[in-house]
């Protein structure tokens, strides 16, 4: 016989909880008039370009809508997250555009454009194109992430971003091109501003909360997990310039290695000048977590169970003396939210 429990009604053989207590709480703040403008911009394109995938058949609808769903999610991570991606994005569909002008001189030059039925085939996108050379897409593209291993899944992801468009003509590939390059100067020029209030949140959080503080005054070993490979690479300039010491700063994502992530583990843990670990979500395999007192994740709130859990795990379940999740996921242009929650013995 199994009998299940709630985890917070678990006790030790003393009679105390087995389990932290967990308490919540949220703080809210508004989007700059930059990066506002910005979320309803890119959220404008990503809602027409779904409206324009609703019109595909097969995986192709599928793979475009994963995509712009991605494009969103980045959005709502950084402003550096979102600028990169679009760059990326648009650099690569040019390199399509190139390539299908080149095809369509090549069909001009062979038989006028015409196919084998006598159709004129001018303007078309070609089928093997349309595949966007992603390789191995799943049958269902939801499950992908379950099929694939973490750093597997973060490098197909990006490919999928990079490449997938409902254009089905030269003529609508290029007029999203031109769409891109205005987002990816909109985007760029709120990177130049400075004006990111997640950070600021972040910053405040980092600077100005006791429990980051041993009561001597030193600083615990802290994780800090983020979605996005791009918004982790900003990030570790953000914290490195504040604590003054980039020496205090390891980084584990998707495409680090065995023996780097090994390394940077057993740096986190044992050295005390490293006191902050940057990770992705594709970090998250096989991650130690023990000597960690923090968190803090910046990402979507279907994460926070995986990494509750493995906090819980690891660290032992009595040894963990605080918990900070801080959740920033934009779902309006004019306001998004800061979660912090606290695990307290």
């Amino acid at each position: 016989m199994m009998r299940r429990m709630v985890k917070e009604d678990l006790l030790k053989f003393d009679g105390t909880p087995l389990f932290p207590e967990r308490r919540a709480y949220t703080a809210n703040y508004e989007l700059s008039p930059l990066e506002a403008a910005l979320y309803s911009e890119v959220t404008d394109y990503v809602r027409n370009e779904m409206n324009r995938a609703d019109n595909l058949d097969g995986k192709r609808k599928g793979t475009v809508g994963f995509a712009l769903t991605q494009l969103q999610r980045r959005l709502a991570s950084s402003p550096e997250a979102i600028y990169q991606s679009i760059k990326r994005r648009r650099k690569r569909l040019e390199n399509r555009l190139e390539e299908e002008k080149l095809v369509q001189r090549g069909h001009k030059v062979a038989d006028d454009c015409r196919d084998a039925g006598g159709r004129a085939t001018h303007g078309a996108v070609a089928e093997t194109l349309a595949q966007y050379n992603v390789k191995d897409v799943p049958k269902n593209i939801d499950e992908a992430e379950d099929e694939m291993l973490a750093g597997e899944y973060e490098n197909w992801v990006d490919d999928v971003v990079d490449q997938a468009t409902a254009a089905q003509t030269i003529e609508e590939l290029h007029a999203e091109i031109i769409i891109l390059k205005d987002l990816e100067a909109k985007a760029c020029n709120v990177v130049q501003s400075g004006n990111d209030k997640k950070w600021e949140e972040l910053s405040a959080l980092l600077q100005d909360t006791p429990e980051m503080f041993t009561p001597v005054g030193s600083r615990r070993k802290l994780i800090i997990f983020t979605e996005h490979r791009d918004t982790m690479s900003y990030l570790l300039d953000r914290i490195t310039g504040l604590l003054g010491r980039p020496e205090a700063v390891v980084t584990i994502h998707g495409g680090t290695n065995r023996d780097e992530r090994r390394k940077n583990q057993e740096e986190f843990r044992n050295n005390p000048d490293i006191t902050v670990l940057l990770a992705t979500d594709a970090a998250g395999e096989g991650v130690n977590l023990q000597n960690a007192n923090l968190m803090v994740t910046l990402t979507c709130l279907g994460i926070l169970t995986v990494w509750s859990n493995a906090l819980d795990v690891s660290t032992g379940l009595d040894k963990l003396k605080s918990a900070i999740f801080g959740i920033s996921s934009p779902t309006k242009p004019e306001k998004a939210r800061f979660s912090k929650n606290y695990w307290r013995n």
